[in-house]
């Protein structure tokens, strides 16, 4: 499952210009995630926060990706969030229809067992929601649909 996982999430890398993470292994989860940023510096974390989180979260962020499951979510699962959340986020419409919002842990979730075309579509509509919420320069960072891998 790792090997599909990223596979989608290289291609769903390719079609953004600004600053991101490679497709990489996080360990402090355990998740297979890429992460785009868009230049702008975070509110500063709590000094409580994991000191991993407080590095992590030093800048906006919208990050994909994929886990075998934990807490809240005990299914493998895609998973996207946007940090810091800016408001409306947990009503956006995200497809494809089986996607939803957890507030419990402040992302939307996909299942595991969703085909790629599902899982980009997802990606792509996370974004597009938390991008446009976040107020991103859009027309900067993202790469014309007719240029996507």
């Amino acid at each position: 499952m790792l090997g599909h996982a990223d596979r989608i999430l290289e291609r769903f890398k390719g079609r953004f210009l600004g600053k991101s993470s490679p497709v990489q292994f996080f360990w402090g989860v355990m998740d297979l995630a890429v992460t785009r940023f868009n230049g702008r510096r975070a509110p500063a974390p709590k000094p409580t926060d994991w000191w991993v989180l407080r590095e992590a979260s030093s800048h906006e962020e919208i990050s994909f990706g994929f886990w075998a499951g934990s807490g809240a979510i005990q299914e493998p699962a895609f998973y996207a969030y946007v940090r810091p959340e800016p408001a409306g986020i947990a009503g956006a419409a995200i497809r494809p229809s089986s996607a939803y919002y957890s507030g419990e842990i402040a992302n939307f979730i996909l299942s595991s067992g969703a085909s790629d075309a599902a899982v980009l579509e997802f990606c792509q509509s996370a974004y597009d929601a938390a991008a446009d919420l976040a107020r991103w320069d859009r027309p900067a960072l993202d790469r014309p649909p007719s240029e996507w891998p």
